[in-house]
């Protein structure tokens, strides 16, 4: 009689490959050029084993990727599900511009590392892969955006792409300046959502403020 049950190594081959995985996307955020012997040390496994796992490189940043996208889709995905549901209503009553500033709000740092992991991985992978992925993690805001567009509370003179596109470099900037100290972790999502919300909002800007005399 031949038992259902899995076989130990296949577990251990899984377990290899998820910590694999694992310490190649950490390797590759804090340097793109990470060597196959640098990840086989954090994972602690052998090159041999890396090897059988992942045969090159790119086979590794390209499981790596996945890796990351998926984690970034779910949580964006969850996100926008929910802003979308409690944001049905009517313009200025939880509409699609409420539910994209806190989407932003919630989601930044998920996107900003999102950017840092195409950053790390966009020399050795093709750019309809990258491209492919990409789409898939923007698309939660790109719904939004669309949305936003259909009921009139943002602008539709721009296309949508661009408008993503100015969503996703603001996203950006903002970690970037955390990062280098002139923005805190604490103020950087109100500032990213009022900055993000005045790009693609369908109303005027508040006209500026006449300088005083001297």
């Amino acid at each position: 009689m031949v038992s259902d049950a899995p076989r130990p190594r296949r577990a251990d081959a899984e377990r290899n490959t998820a910590a694999i995985v694992d310490a190649g996307l950490d390797c590759f955020l804090a340097d793109p050029q990470a060597s196959m012997a640098a990840i086989a040390r954090a994972a602690g496994v052998s090159r041999v084993t890396l090897y059988s796992h992942f045969p090159t490189r790119e086979a590794l940043l390209d499981a790596a990727l996945d890796r990351a996208v998926g984690e970034a889709a779910a949580t964006l995905e969850g996100l926008g599900g929910e802003e979308e549901a409690a944001g049905g209503g009517a313009a200025g009553e939880g509409g699609a511009e409420e539910a994209l500033g806190v989407l932003i709000r919630s989601s930044w740092r998920v996107l900003d590392r999102h950017s840092a992991v195409f950053a790390a991985v966009s020399a050795a992978l093709p750019p309809e892969r990258l491209r492919e992925r990409h789409d898939r993690i923007l698309a939660p805001v790109r719904r939004l955006i669309g949305r936003g567009r259909e009921s009139g509370e943002l602008r539709a003179d721009l296309s949508a792409d661009w408008l993503v596109t100015v969503v996703y470099s603001l996203v950006h900037a903002a970690a970037a300046e955390v990062q280098a100290g002139r923005m805190t972790p604490a103020e950087a999502p109100e500032i990213l959502t009022a900055t993000v919300l005045a790009a693609v909002s369908a109303r005027p800007a508040a006209p500026a403020r006449p300088a005083e005399s001297v």
